[in-house]
């Protein structure tokens, strides 16, 4: 088997790569280092003892992306993970994250449509594709806000409306994705992803929030909360969106073509402020925070509807928040805190 993975030393894609060496599989990760953090990620892939190719190419390059599929062609899989991923900086550099994000995703599946067209699409979207979710019900409470309706979370069929230049570049490549499939019969899968975190997650101010909570309080550092503190997401172990990709590609014949929300659901959902308690109480540590504006195309909720997932790939989450974050914490704990 071979697989290219684009972002492949960032966290979901580190993740997804160790999966596949420890398979025997041909390993191709493609990856600029741009997100800190890479370069760790990198080195412990390297520590495997494991053969795999590395380009440290940039996927806004539209030739040397096809060079390297023209390079290593008979591609069994891609997963496209390689993004610009965080609000704030798709708000103050719109065009570096257009060619990323977008551009991108079309070098992608171009270079996919020349040189393996056979190959499973992989694409990790963003709930932020659903915009700020104004028409939904909330009934807000002393520690976050409570979704009324819809009762079970977002829904696939759920309008899109995208929001900020970051939420339009992935609503974008999530649609061209889908419609490669329409157009050119690509074996592409999207998966609108809510918030997922574990282990080689290094995580900044500006994303990946629950591994950035934790390496904070753990040097004694202060964090901002944007807004009120009660906005709620539902978080998602890595271990379990992977293996979601997986039964996605196993039916392929089902799944080609289709989108799939996919989060921790309602019983794995947290506010800010709740997480903040989490920490205290699960790990006897004070969490110093102070307040900010809202961030623009904010969600004071997102909750996924994973009934599809459930229904067609009887996929659901194995591993409740509390067990994903203590091992998140130990993790960086023992890895990530100095770096």
């Amino acid at each position: 088997m071979k697989v290219l993975i684009t972002g492949g030393a960032g966290f979901i894609g580190v993740n997804v790569a160790e999966r596949y060496l420890a398979k025997k599989a041909e390993v191709i990760i493609v990856d600029n280092l741009s997100r800190p953090g890479t370069e760790y990620n990198l080195k412990f892939l390297l520590g495997l003892k494991k053969k795999f190719k590395f380009y440290r190419t940039d996927i806004g390059d539209a030739k040397k992306l096809e060079d390297i599929f023209r390079r290593n062609h008979a591609i069994d899989i891609v997963y496209h993970l390689a993004a610009q991923v965080a609000v704030t900086t798709s708000v103050t550099d719109p065009r570096t994250d257009f060619v990323v994000n977008l551009a991108g995703t079309i070098n992608l599946l171009e270079a996919v449509r020349k040189y393996c067209p056979a190959a499973i699409v992989i694409f990790a979207s963003t709930n932020k594709v659903y915009g700020e979710l104004e028409n939904v019900k909330l009934r807000e409470g002393k520690w976050r806000y409570h979704l009324l309706k819809p009762k079970r979370g977002i829904p696939e069929n759920w309008p899109l409306d995208f929001h900020s230049p970051y939420g339009c570049s992935k609503g974008g490549a999530d649609q061209y994705v889908r419609d490669y499939h329409r157009i050119y019969g690509l074996k592409t899968i999207v998966f609108r992803q809510s918030c997922i975190y574990g282990e080689h997650q290094w995580g900044v101010e500006d994303q990946g929030w629950v591994a950035f909570f934790l390496k904070q309080v753990l040097l004694g550092r202060p964090v901002t909360i944007y807004g009120d503190g009660k906005q709620v997401r539902d978080v998602l172990y890595v271990g379990d969106l992977l293996s979601a990709y997986e039964l996605a590609i196993k039916n392929i014949k089902k799944t080609a073509g289709q989108i799939y929300n996919i989060g921790g659901g309602l019983k794995n959902s947290l506010s800010l402020r709740e997480f903040c308690q989490l920490i205290k109480n699960e790990f006897d540590l004070a969490v110093k925070y102070s307040y900010a504006d809202w961030r623009p195309g904010d969600q004071k909720i997102f909750i996924s509807d994973n009934s599809r997932l459930k229904k067609e790939l009887h996929w659901q989450p194995q591993v409740d928040y509390l067990t994903g974050i203590r091992k998140l914490y130990h993790w960086i704990k023992r890895y990530g805190v100095n770096r």
